[in-house]
């Protein structure tokens, strides 16, 4: 999926905290849609 990831670092971050907290199966559902569009490691800062 290197290609198609959409998902940027900032809504990852926030489907990440929502996964956790969550109990709505609906809310965690998205999450997790999210977070797997989102790219596995960060990228380095130079």
């Amino acid at each position: 999926m290197a290609k198609n990831e959409k998902t940027s670092p900032r809504v990852a971050r926030i489907a990440a905290r929502l996964l956790k907290r969550s109990k709505s199966k609906k809310v965690r559902a998205v999450s997790a849609s999210v977070l797997t569009q989102a790219s596995d490691r960060r990228r380095r800062r130079r």
